[in-house]
């Protein structure tokens, strides 16, 4: 657009095409509220003073807050396209996505990173992207596109949304100076570098940190945030569906009265009937408030912070040639949203659905090859202790328990307390089966399986029976990935995912309203309210988040890092 435009509507010669008046808004930059009409020439705004519009808004008593940014998400874990996300975050105030897509690259190598790039480029919301450093996880296991390596990322480096490398998953190659993860960490030295290091301390956290790694989101507790917090790190706070490290992480900074300019929110893996039950970083931001943090201060971790961190100009703030990105809140402390402004346009109106993505590739369509499995492939030699999966309630880390368990004939009988894990590959056709016991999902019968199961995404099932077991890998081969639930030789209910096995083609509302139909199936079967029942299940086979994982190549500790005899 062009400037002298914006100049004579800033200057007060021309009327503003758009004017909120007498709103409270929100200034992160200097923490205060000020109360004025802000001035919008179509897309930008231009000016915070007295302004007169083409259209105008009267906000007294409401609040105008910058658009929302989560700072680190896999689109894929909402299991819907882009622009069914984007209908599901808006609404409650999310304007920018900081995407990595390494779900579907670990599927679909290149053809996956294409997609999440082309099917973004015109939705109502900025995303931007990181590109998968870590394809796969680690060496044990088997993913479907083999390595994403530093030469593959070459030609999307100059990509004028992608802002650098993915969460660095692999921390122990970091560490040991493995080639191939510093050749990546060179290429994108400057850009930003995401990191993922749960429980990593001591000189490791130093050495990784030494590496190029700048941010964090996988702190639990608040002694782990201080010192990677002291180490440099910009510390993103996750509250998704799975994993809600909010309460203890801003209980913390809290009592500790740290500077706050360096944490922002995260959701990392959150469920559609989650972002529509609470929000999405609407949600992060009203419950630190809830806590006790400072509103403005919550509202600033949760925009302004996340663009500093990132690098993203014009966003995260209201003031002159910022994006007319904006939230319109009737209360402050509940966080209600009344209004979404996505670059100046109301997001009351229907989001339009013309969007064109162009051909999918059909490899993500056609992604699922299995072998019939022969059943004695899920059987469990029990010794007099063995190792157990332990799910911690409302984490993604895992215990690494040692325990006896129920056994006829040398071969483990699941029962109420501990059930079987299984991983089958999924990709290549190769047979590959890992089995475990797991104790805290609490089936009373059948089998919860998934094609979800980061970050390999092979079949991963639990289950208190092998027959049920094994119908329910059938049936994912069927229908070409998703959510299944089976018991007494019965499908109860299933939620195909015919994306690389991760993503639906169906409406938001369709995929929410199965969900909500398969989530309360796996409660009848017995789990547990503080278990997500399909995102904590897909966490399990990934050998990089402590303590132990199960892949399609066996149990996995991964402090230790390596296989459990």
């Amino acid at each position: 657009m062009n400037s002298k435009k914006k100049i004579s509507v800033s200057k007060g010669v021309e009327k503003a095409d758009l004017v909120f008046k007498n709103a409270g808004i929100i200034n992160v930059f200097t923490e205060e509220i000020i109360i004025s009409d802000l001035a919008l020439c179509r897309d930008t705004i231009v000016g915070i003073g007295q302004y007169e519009g083409i259209i105008e808004v009267d906000c007294t008593g409401k609040f105008i807050s910058p658009g929302f940014i989560d700072a680190h998400v896999h689109i894929e874990s909402s299991m819907v396209t882009p622009l069914e996300l984007a209908k599901a975050v808006i609404v409650s105030g999310t304007t920018t996505l900081i995407a990595d897509p390494h779900e579907l690259v670990n599927v679909a190598g290149k053809k996956g990173l294409n997609y999440i790039l082309n099917a973004t480029e015109n939705i109502p919301l900025n995303v931007f992207v990181m590109l998968p450093s870590s394809v796969p996880a680690t060496v044990y296991e088997t993913n479907g596109a083999g390595e994403f390596s530093a030469m593959d990322m070459i030609e999307y480096l100059e990509h004028p949304r992608v802002l650098g490398l993915g969460e660095v998953m692999c921390f122990s190659d970091v560490i040991r100076g493995n080639p191939q993860i510093l050749d990546k960490i060179f290429l994108c030295r400057n850009k930003i570098c995401d990191g993922h290091s749960p429980e990593l301390s001591g000189k490791s956290l130093q050495a990784y940190a030494a590496a190029g790694i700048e941010t964090d989101h996988e702190c639990t507790g608040f002694d782990e945030v201080l010192e990677k917090a002291r180490a440099g790190f910009k510390i993103l706070i996750r509250e998704g569906s799975a994993a809600k490290n909010l309460e203890a992480i801003i209980t913390g900074l809290l009592e500790h009265n740290l500077p706050l300019d360096r944490f922002l929110f995260c959701t990392d893996d959150k469920h559609l009937e989650d972002i529509h039950r609470e929000g999405h970083i609407r949600w992060n931001i009203k419950k630190a408030i809830e806590l006790g943090l400072d509103p403005i201060k919550a509202i600033k971790m949760g925009t302004l912070n996340a663009a500093q961190a990132y690098g993203l100009k014009r966003l995260g703030a209201i003031a002159p040639g910022y994006r007319g990105d904006l939230v319109i809140l009737s209360e402050l402390r509940s966080m209600t949203v009344e209004a979404v402004y996505k670059d100046g346009r109301p997001m009351d109106q229907r989001i339009d659905e013309s969007v064109e993505y162009g051909p999918i590739d059909p490899e993500l369509i056609n992604s699922v090859h299995i072998k019939d499995l022969d059943p004695a492939s899920l059987n469990i030699p029990v010794k007099e202790k063995n190792p157990v999966i332990g799910i911690i309630p409302f984490q993604i880390n895992t215990d690494y328990l040692i325990e006896a368990l129920p056994q006829k004939e040398g071969l483990f009988v699941p029962n109420a307390i501990y059930a079987k894990l299984c991983v089958i590959e999924r990709h290549r056709n190769t047979g590959n089966v890992g089995v475990a016991a797991i104790k805290g999902f609490s089936l009373k019968n059948g089998a919860v399986a998934t094609t979800v199961a980061h970050d390999s995404h092979n079949i991963i099932a639990v289950g208190q029976n092998d027959a049920d077991i094994l119908l329910a890998m059938k049936h994912l081969k069927k229908i070409q990935g998703g959510y299944v639930i089976v018991s007494k030789g019965k499908i109860l209910g299933d939620l195909p995912l015919t994306l690389a096995g991760i993503m639906s083609l169906e409406s938001g509302e369709t995929v929410q309203k199965k969900l909500a139909v398969l989530i309360a199936l796996a409660r009848e079967l017995g789990v547990p309210t503080w278990v997500d029942p399909f995102i904590t299940l897909s966490f399990m086979a990934l050998p990089v988040i402590p303590r132990l994982r199960l892949t399609d190549l066996g149990l996995f500790d991964v402090n230790a890092f390596t296989f459990v005899d």
